[in-house]
């Protein structure tokens, strides 16, 4: 039997460059909740990829951006506590744009740590001049050593199986921390509790980008039927947004537990029994005790 070998690695990047759909591409399954709204990730995200004798243990990390209140410092504690406990970055970039200063930043911390980093310049599915990639890929190539450059489309699943080769070869001798069935560390109530926010990021468009949390209050298997209750407490920043959040006649808060349940069905492999409450929290991404309460800290 050959040797095991593992690579912990971190998905970096500025929000809404399309971490989490990359994770849920590599793994084959979807853990992370994605939306077009950037900063949709909070917390470092697990997911685990066993291949023969290879595991990949990713942390999908939050965008990397400038914080505007407490949650947001947190989220950027975690990148940074990401890339100082991993054995390589996935670096990923969109294919055009101004280099940010958020990116600069970034690699400088990856030259601090010397950090082996592979470089992922993803959505060139968008891109109409092949030139405008080659300028891409060299702008950043003079900014660091990288392992390796792959233009990829997590949306439409280009060059992910050339992106996963080159994300093996940062694995070395080690044994398999995880169960080589393992696809995520987290807490089944923490993936309901994240399903039921895309639902909401997804369907609310502008009006409540972030300031929503999720808590689920019960998770309990019957004994006597195979269906699995979870009632859960959405919670707002304003007695306004609460009103948004249920809609018309109930409308909103309908449509958004209807599409979470049908996606837990589909993770957890059973029949979901989806209650949803909405309550209010003023300020709370400003609040220590709440972010600790809501598992963001």
């Amino acid at each position: 039997m050959s040797q095991t070998k593992t690579a912990f690695i971190a998905i970096v990047g500025c929000p809404n460059v399309g971490k989490s759909s990359i994770l849920n591409r590599l793994l084959g399954k979807k853990i992370a909740i994605v939306s077009s709204k950037p900063q949709t990730t909070r917390t470092k995200i697990v997911g685990v990829l066993t291949e023969d004798n290879i595991q990949l243990v990713f942390t999908d990390t939050p965008g990397y951006h400038r914080p505007r209140n407490k949650l947001g410092e947190k989220m950027i504690k975690a990148v940074g506590d990401s890339i100082n406990g991993v054995d390589a970055c996935l670096f990923v970039v969109e294919p055009a744009g101004v280099l940010r200063e958020t990116e600069k930043e970034l690699i400088e911390k990856f030259k601090k740590e010397k950090m082996p980093v592979i470089l992922a310049i993803n959505k060139v599915d968008l891109v109409e001049n092949k030139d405008d990639l080659m300028k891409r890929i060299l702008e950043f190539s003079q900014l660091y050593d990288f392992e390796a450059v792959v233009p990829i489309s997590a949306i439409e699943g280009d060059n992910l199986k050339e992106l996963k080769e080159e994300l093996k070869k940062l694995s070395f001798e080690s044994i398999h921390f995880f169960p080589d069935d393992t696809l995520t560390d987290q807490p089944e109530r923490v993936i309901a509790g994240e399903i039921i926010r895309e639902k909401i990021l997804r369907n609310m468009e502008k009006e409540i980008p972030h300031g929503i949390a999720v808590s689920i209050e019960k998770m309990k298997e019957r004994q006597d039927k195979a269906i699995t209750d979870i009632d859960a407490v959405i919670y707002c920043e304003k007695e306004s947004h609460k009103g948004m959040v249920i809609g018309k006649s109930g409308s909103m808060l309908k449509k958004v537990s209807t599409q979470a349940r049908i996606d837990m069905e589909r993770f957890f492999d059973c029949k979901i029994n989806l209650q949803c409450w909405v309550k209010v929290k003023e300020d709370w991404r400003n609040r220590e005790g709440l972010i600790h309460n809501f598992g963001l800290d």
